[in-house]
């Protein structure tokens, strides 16, 4: 017989919005500084099925991810910030495509443009700062990255972030030992 706690909540801990980490495979300097992210929507389209009464939403079939954005701050040498400039500006290739060639060449001097992609992982935290959960980006690339604003007239000093946003395949929420939950 079930006993009538065993569809409580176990754990009444709240989840703390500091208690995170994130990584990213192809520029690891950028997870170092990261100080907010942000974990996309998801959303299912609708089907109408029509009826003489009312037309009834139906559930649809494809889903929808929204954009994951990270905040970080820029470090002294600007590593982080040109890390995500330089690969945004390789996959756009401005000036010539030799640009694009140098973001997808593998370390055996061979093009491979799975390298324009990486993945990435948001590691959720509880309050002792242990892994709960962990979401995992398949292919992000950047398509965004903000500007930074220099100004001479700050009373203090607030040292410089940046705002990166990034379109990805997919992501997938995993338990603590990548089992999905």
């Amino acid at each position: 017989m079930a006993s009538a706690f065993s569809n409580q909540i176990g754990n009444r801990n709240y989840l703390s919005p500091i208690g995170f980490k994130f990584t990213i495979s192809k520029e690891p300097k950028v997870s170092f500084f990261c100080t907010s992210a942000r974990l996309p929507e998801i959303t299912l389209g609708t089907a109408v099925q029509p009826s003489y009464l009312k037309d009834i939403d139906v559930p649809g079939e494809k889903i929808s991810y929204g954009d994951f954005t990270l905040k970080f701050f820029v470090d002294e040498n600007m590593e982080n910030y040109m890390a995500i400039h330089h690969w945004i500006v390789g996959l756009g290739f401005p000036e010539s495509t030799v640009q694009y060639k140098e973001l997808i060449r593998s370390e055996n001097n061979e093009l491979d443009p799975k390298k324009a992609f990486s993945d990435g992982s948001l590691r959720i935290l509880n309050s002792n700062y242990r892994d709960v959960a962990v979401v995992k980006f398949k292919d992000l690339f950047p398509i965004s990255l903000s500007p930074l604003e220099f100004d001479a007239t700050e009373q203090d000093i607030n040292y410089l972030t940046a705002e990166v946003t990034f379109k990805y395949l997919v992501y997938n929420i995993l338990d603590k030992n990548n089992n999905p939950l």
